[in-house]
């Protein structure tokens, strides 16, 4: 297989997005707008070290933190309803000493995840099951990469010509024969997963942006889209594969290459029935990953995927390395996993290999570290010989294809736009308790900032032990009314004060292509609104003593209360003007205001039910400053 040539197209598209973000700070803006001087983070360019870790308590710690901010960005926290799966397997093919069957199933109503399901044809009692994302290889499951067999010939990859054609099923035909029920499915927009598709009926990804589906903003301040729909399907390959009877659930596996190697991290960090992971050329402090099923909102915010990866710790998991983003992974990224394993006294469980000769892969030599260390951790009994690959008769795509006259596939208004639209409203029909919405406007708001923020108290003559946190997008001077009073106040300079437009991602959405997707910047980067919040968090934390009010006005209404949400009993009282403002009346993602998730996790309202403090709602400043005077 030419792994390189394989991967130009998408390479292409991701260098484009990267680039666009690199070149931010170079776009043209208004003079009047304020240029960002906090630091941005692409998912290329940056350095994603893991956060280290001095004891296990500390690490159960980070651990949740982690967890649950893949949880937030997947759209799965809490865990959505777990539908009938009203799966279906069919299409049986018998090969000399395993078989593969047609398998469809519904993630949630009306969304199917289609793959293959391959099993050994000799087995007694329970055996291993383990699931496989495949990653962006050509054409997916149905992958033919006939013409670059010599090439892999040549370079020592493969031995056997069908596993060159396909080493997407010479592992699944391999874990079978080492008596594994192996279920490999389709990523989104990939060979059978046809309700994705662009108006010509081509299956495939969209990059966006869209008034509606995916890529509007009605989906992103739902948290919902190709990454969390592709993760909600492995959590459902999960239970499709563990409810099948004839496998062991103490003995579950899961592997991937390249996007493949990206959901196994993910699905194995959030869901412990994965007792075993071996994610592919995917870990490192290096590109994060390329494609819109990669990336999502908060994702990255001070983290990475080794921070990812060390969520499957204790449990052993198993890495490779290429000549690719994933090159220094011995040096950058394994050593930390190593030493987290090891103070867990686990260090035996993980491993890496380092074939970095080979470009981007999951060639025989990376299958070959793959089938030992299941052999090893699934406890498989089998000696090297019966580890070692043999050829298989090439399954063609008619062959594999779960569709057919019998089980046609979906149409009409089961694909494309409408698809996408019925997917999201099915999730925004999910409840949220209180105590999830509180952790994940706990995570939405938090900025991972270490910088001193410039909020000077002005102190009256005679004060009356009350100071007021006066925050205005307009006029960040100390209203001379309140210090006459006897108030001090504290009048921070919020980021960017007077933006009307948000200049970390100015011009991006005017740009085709992947940077259409809004995830590229806030799976980095925090929101606007969330750095002002820290800001005013910052400030609050100056305050000598006594009692505190938090004003919001001019624009800066929402701040103030997402401030006080997060504030705890530290304030006393809030009085704001709103102006009747609610995030999901926000339809541009650059909006200095825009929160992604931010309607999901119950708006406005959610945050002022979020507040210990008592709210004043005004309807001017002035109106908010004669609510202060008048306290007693």
């Amino acid at each position: 297989m030419d792994n390189t040539n394989m991967k130009n197209k998408t390479s292409q598209r991701t260098h484009s997005a990267c680039l666009l973000i690199m070149l931010l700070l170079l776009a043209p803006v208004r003079a009047d707008e304020p240029v960002p001087t906090r630091p941005l983070r692409d998912l290329n360019k940056s350095y994603f070290p893991f956060t280290p870790v001095n004891n296990r308590a500390a690490w159960e710690t980070r651990r949740e933190e982690v967890r649950n901010r893949v949880l937030l960005a997947s759209g799965l926290l809490p865990m959505p309803e777990r539908t009938p799966l009203r799966a279906v397997i069919h299409g049986r093919i018998e090969r000399d000493d395993y078989t593969v069957e047609k398998v469809f199933f519904e993630s949630l109503p009306g969304h199917f995840v289609t793959g293959n399901l391959y099993l050994p044809k000799k087995r007694s009692g329970k055996i291993p099951g383990i699931i496989c994302p495949h990653g962006h290889w050509p054409n997916g499951r149905f992958m033919d990469n006939k013409a670059g067999v010599k090439k892999q010939f040549d370079m020592g990859a493969e031995t056997f010509e069908n596993a060159a054609r396909s080493p997407l099923q010479a592992r699944c035909v391999q874990l079978a024969r080492m008596g594994c029920a192996v279920f490999f499915y389709d990523m989104l927009g990939y060979a059978d997963s046809v309700q994705f598709c662009d108006a010509n009926g081509k299956v495939l990804h969209r990059h966006g942006p869209q008034e509606k589906g995916f890529l509007s903003a009605e989906a992103e301040l739902n948290l919902c889209g190709y990454f969390p729909l592709q993760t909600w399907n492995s959590v459902r390959a999960l239970d499709f594969i563990t409810s099948l009877p004839f496998v062991d659930k103490s003995r579950i596996g899961c592997t991937g290459a390249s996007g493949g190697g990206t959901q196994t991290m993910i699905i194995s960090g959030i869901d412990d029935r994965v007792k075993a992971a071996f994610p592919c050329v995917m870990v490192s402090t290096a590109m994060q990953g390329g494609c819109t099923c990669e990336n999502s909102h908060y994702l990255r915010i001070g983290m990475g995927n080794i921070d990812i990866a060390a969520l499957t710790a204790p449990r052993p998991q198993g890495l490779t390395a290429a000549d690719d983003w994933t090159k220094e992974l011995e040096t950058k990224g394994f050593p930390d996993l190593k030493n987290l394993y090891t103070m867990l006294g686990v260090g035996d469980r993980v491993e890496a290999h380092f074939d970095i000769k080979f470009p981007h892969n999951y060639n025989a030599v990376s299958r070959a570290h793959m089938y030992r260390f299941f052999n090893k951790h699934l406890k498989l009994g089998l000696s090297d010989a019966q580890l070692a690959e043999r050829d298989f008769v090439f399954s063609t795509q008619q062959e594999l294809s779960v569709w057919d006259d019998k089980h046609p596939a979906p149409s009409g208004d089961n694909v494309g736009t409408p698809h996408e639209v019925a997917v999201i409203k099915w999730f925004r029909q999910q409840k949220v308790p209180s105590a999830a919405r509180r952790t994940a406007w706990q995570l939405m708001l938090d900025c991972k900032r270490t910088d001193v923020v410039d909020a000077p108290v002005s102190y009256p003559e005679r004060w009356n032990k009350t100071t007021v946190l006066w925050l205005s997008l307009k006029n960040p001077a100390p209203p001379r009314q309140l210090l006459d009073a006897g108030y001090a106040v504290a009048c921070p300079k919020l980021y960017l004060q007077g933006a009307t437009k948000n200049p970390n991602v100015y011009g991006a959405r005017k740009q085709a292509g992947f940077e259409g997707y809004a995830g590229y910047h806030y799976g980095y980067n925090p929101p606007l609104f969330a750095e002002r919040v820290g800001d005013a968090l910052a400030a609050i934390a100056t305050i000598r003593s006594g009692r505190i009010i938090i004003a919001g006005v001019e624009g800066a209404g929402a701040i103030a209360v997402a401030s006080a949400a997060l504030a705890g009993s530290s304030v006393r009282e809030v009085m704001v003007d709103l102006g009747g403002f609610r995030f999901a009346n926000l339809t541009n993602v650059w909006d200095v205001n825009f929160m992604p998730g931010a309607e999901k996790y119950g708006d406005i309202e959610a945050l002022l039910a979020l507040c210990s403090a008592k709210i004043t709602k005004a309807d001017s400043p002035d109106a908010v400053m004669a609510a202060i005077l008048k306290r007693k």
